[in-house]
């Protein structure tokens, strides 16, 4: 590029500058390279706990393959199902723009790929880099399902903060000492909550505090002195996790792969699908230090798996482990109490988005959304074993009183492509049917939702706000939502009914941050805006797995606008059948 400068200097400065954006638009073109993984879903013995356990995995792997792609490039995936189960892959926080027939939720976008089949994901990275990942959309499969997906800045550019020195990968996960198949097949039967997990893992190892598990703890080894890159990633099925590392600040730059104004934390707060890229600097007396994920249970009452998980930062000058009269022993970090709300709130409020963005003004669509768990009252005639919810219901969930129901026979996208009439409705309320103290003591009528498949209809453009308010219908808790298709701003959060009245006066309209899965407070609401530029069906369900068995989640169906660039493609050949 020097050379080329040289070489055109003489020039006048228009034609130069014509030039020079001619020679950059070619070269990022030029650069854009197309990556083809395959992925074989299948079996595999792994031990954990003391005990082997089949679990289903990604080429064998787990946690599954990390994938490695720059902005701009395009990811061709062919996945072949050897496993007995269906299956789908979702590119978690991939914008998916006019491609919403790879984005994977089983029956939302595709039917499920059956067992013995196969379907090519293909996808183009547009305007997006940090930390994503990827997982099934199946069941509870994603619960051994999952792997990183890292965008890199294009050639010629770079991070907007401090070059690491390396970079490290940190997925943070949930094992269950049985079949996490069986344990939602079990769930589902009873009516009951499900068996909660067994042990949170770090990049697939549960760590030092766990039986059997000490010679497996995963060590990332750096030097004195260096920056390194964090790349914090939680993939636990149902439990939003604190993670830190002992004596070490961290300095956080992004999360969910937006940027963020760079803050120091010695404690991250994510709930499942999210994650937050920090910096650390090796800047403390050479030895070994424990990093640490444990629960962050909002939910009073509930049973959580209370243990904490482990990997280990060792400075490559701290003494040998094998020394005699040495203590190796990690040193143990500071850890957050499990219900500690006031730490949680400080680490997400605490984010913001690196200088002013524009925040969509002049709202289309003004919608409220209440989101919550519920119970259903079991039909006469029910055989109590399928009854063991709280006094003989069943677990239910639900946003606006609506408990989503999955289709069966059709995906929502190719029913809308297609026009197969009696798949769903486009009736999603856009307000609560009834409005009632939703942080307080609920009347019991109000805990039963009903059961349906509606979805809200979006033109396309359309400027959109969600307050998204929590509820304390049997028991209140922070709930992760994500939205499939869309990064959006959360330009607010707070405890208690949101109050148009005043609450709007806490709007941050000028640096919020963006994300694609927002933690809605217990006992409390956020406030979300996007606009509606990418065409298709997308699922906005709360990411515990256990909650959107239930039925908490609903799903946008945005218009196409006009022309080609406003429009879903066509659908693949190869998608799945039902």
């Amino acid at each position: 590029m020097e050379a080329f400068y040289h070489l055109v200097k003489p020039l006048c400065s228009c034609l130069l500058l014509g030039l020079l954006l001619l020679f950059a638009s070619a070269a990022s073109f030029a650069n854009a390279e197309v990556h083809h993984h395959d992925f074989v879903v299948q079996a595999k013995s792994v031990k954990r706990l003391c005990k082997a356990h089949n679990i289903i995995t990604v080429n064998g792997q787990y946690p599954g393959p990390t994938l490695e792609v720059r902005n701009g490039d395009t990811l061709e995936v062919s996945v072949v199902n050897k496993a007995q189960y269906n299956v789908t892959i979702h590119w978690h926080g991939i914008r998916q723009l006019r491609t919403g027939w790879a984005d994977g939720p089983e029956f939302v976008t595709q039917c499920p790929i059956r067992p013995g089949g196969s379907y090519t994901y293909r996808f183009t990275i547009q305007g997006q880099e940090g930390t994503l990942w990827w997982h099934a959309h199946s069941s509870w499969l994603r619960a051994t399902v999952y792997g990183a997906l890292i965008i890199y800045p294009k050639l010629g550019s770079s991070y907007p903060f401090t070059k690491p020195k390396r970079e490290t990968p940190i997925l943070l996960g949930e094992w269950w000492d049985a079949n996490p198949i069986d344990v939602v097949r079990q769930a589902t039967r009873t009516g009951a909550a499900p068996n909660v997990s067994d042990a949170y893992t770090i990049n697939g190892q549960p760590g030092d505090l766990y039986q059997c598990s000490t010679q497996d703890t995963v060590i990332v080894p750096v030097d004195s002195g260096e920056t390194n890159l964090l790349r914090v990633i939680n993939s636990a099925l149902n439990q939003e996790l604190f993670f830190t590392v002992a004596n070490h600040k961290m300095l956080v730059v992004a999360a969910d792969a937006s940027y963020t104004k760079p803050f120091t934390t010695s404690v991250l707060m994510l709930g499942p699908g999210q994650t937050t890229d920090v910096l650390i600097t090796t800047d403390q007396p050479p030895a070994r230090y424990y990093m640490a994920a444990l629960a962050y249970a909002s939910a009073q009452g509930a049973p959580f798996d209370n243990t904490t998980t482990t990997a280990i930062l060792e400075y490559k000058s701290a003494p040998c482990p094998a020394k005699k009269g040495v203590s190796t022993t990690p040193v143990f970090p500071s850890l957050p109490a499990f219900n500690d709300t006031a730490t949680a709130t400080a680490f997400t409020t605490s984010l913001r988005s690196p200088s002013k963005v524009a925040v969509p003004t002049d709202i289309d669509e003004n919608l409220f959304f209440t989101v919550g768990l519920g119970l259903f009252n079991c039909p006469p005639g029910s055989r109590p074993r399928n009854c063991q919810g709280p006094n003989g219901t069943r677990f239910t969930a639900s946003m606006n009183n609506v408990s989503f129901v999955l289709p069966s026979n059709f995906s929502l996208l190719q029913a809308h492509q297609q026009g197969i009439p009696g798949v769903f409705t486009t009736d999603f309320p856009a307000f609560p049917p009834v409005q009632f103290d939703y942080t307080g003591n609920v009347s019991r009528g109000l805990w039963q939702p009903v059961p349906g498949t509606k979805l809200y209809k979006l033109k396309y453009g359309s400027r959109v706000q969600i307050v998204i308010q929590g509820t304390s219908i049997f028991t209140a808790e922070n709930h992760p939502i994500h939205l499939h298709g869309y990064d959006f701003y959360i330009i607010a959060e707070g405890f208690g009914n949101f109050d148009s009245r005043t609450d709007t006066s806490k709007f941050n309209l000028v640096d919020p941050p963006m994300r694609n899965t927002v933690g809605v407070p217990v006992n409390g609401w956020a406030v979300i805006r996007f606009v509606a530029d990418n065409p298709g069906v997308w699922l906005m369900h709360c990411h515990l797995d256990v909650h959107i068995t239930w039925g908490l989640a609903m799903a946008f169906l945005v218009e196409n606008g006009v022309g080609e660039l406003q429009s879903i493609e066509p659908p693949p050949a190869d998608l799945p059948l039902c």
